[in-house]
């Protein structure tokens, strides 16, 4: 899947989350969910749950941890994609 394609989707499933229309509407590969789309850490959960939910994956603790940013979640999500 295209990389610009999966962060428009990326995006949609933020918003909710996000109380920051600017950081959400300047969304990039580098944006941090928590310092740049200010998203705490519950939401954060939420979030995974949502991808998992979309793109029928399962994503293990170690990945959670790592998916700070929207490149890591962008990664994460064609690995397991791909492991499908």
């Amino acid at each position: 899947m295209e990389n610009q394609t999966m962060i428009s989707e990326l995006k949609s499933i933020i918003q909710p989350y996000c109380n920051d229309a600017t950081a959400l509407e300047n969304l990039t590969p580098a944006s941090n969910f928590i310092t740049d789309l200010k998203i705490n850490s519950a939401n954060l959960v939420d979030i995974i749950l949502d991808i998992e939910e979309k793109y029928e994956i399962a994503i293990d603790t170690v990945s959670m941890e790592k998916m700070l940013d929207v490149q890591s979640a962008l990664t994460i999500i064609q690995t397991k994609l791909a492991e499908k």
